[in-house]
């Protein structure tokens, strides 16, 4: 009877680890939506909502962690039910990193300007269109054990990325070829690298939701279109 106690306690704290994650997941990927819309209406109170929530996603990133360290020390979780453990707190970190890019993105929401290219200006929101799928659908994935939907989710990032190496290049031309342009085109550079970097973290996402539900990694090695993945990231994430 007392051992059917600890097992139905252990069980209890893992579904509550799992809701957690999958809220914070929530709150982040509602970020992601406001961000953007703050950035294409240029809504200053929009962009300052959506920078005061990310304390929401640190306090549940911080209650992840005490709650993974406590199920670590007193319960010696074993096979499956570890994997389900770190993997939490792995897709807690990414899920504390994209609500960094989401409020770094907020905060550009007011400093675009006027003298920006309109067709660059489309292109974010098919991005932020784009990154929230993938967060949703990974979270989703997470939510069901759906490893296959976890792969679907990894072999979007090259799309993503094809999609951010042309509004780069396309930001670098009008920059070149009208000055009065450079101020905005750098912020929606920076905003852009933003969403391509929530992007590789929703990828890191399905593999860590791949491994959990499998045991093992994603067979083939992860696909990477990014031009500029090789430059320095120029954002501050904080």
């Amino acid at each position: 009877m007392a051992d059917n106690h600890i097992v139905s306690a252990f069980d209890q704290e893992l579904n509550a680890l799992k809701t957690k994650v999958l809220r914070m997941g929530g709150i982040a990927e509602a970020n992601i939506a406001s961000a953007v819309q703050a950035v294409v209406r240029r809504d200053r109170a929009l962009a300052d909502r959506t920078i005061n929530s990310d304390a929401r996603i640190d306090v549940f990133d911080g209650e992840i962690s005490d709650l993974v360290t406590r199920l670590l020390a007193l319960r010696q979780p074993m096979a499956v039910d570890l994997r389900h453990i770190v993997g939490a707190l792995k897709i807690a970190t990414d899920l504390e990193r994209i609500g960094d890019y989401a409020k770094n993105i907020a905060k550009r929401a007011n400093s675009i300007g006027i003298a920006v290219p309109v067709q660059t200006m489309h292109a974010i929101p098919r991005m932020g269109e784009m990154v929230l799928s993938m967060v949703k659908d990974v979270l989703d994935a997470l939510s069901n054990e759906d490893a296959d939907r976890a792969v679907e989710v990894r072999d979007r990032d090259p799309a993503l990325d094809e999609l951010y190496n042309s509004v780069f290049r396309e930001l670098l031309t009008y920059m070149m070829e009208d000055p009065r342009t450079i101020t905005g085109c750098t912020h929606l550079l920076f905003i852009a690298k933003n969403l391509e970097r929530i992007g590789d973290h929703a990828t890191n996402m399905a593999e860590t939701v791949y491994f959990i539900v499998r045991g093992s990694r994603m067979q083939s090695d992860r696909p990477k279109a990014d031009i500029t993945s090789q430059i320095s990231d120029p954002t501050v994430a904080a």
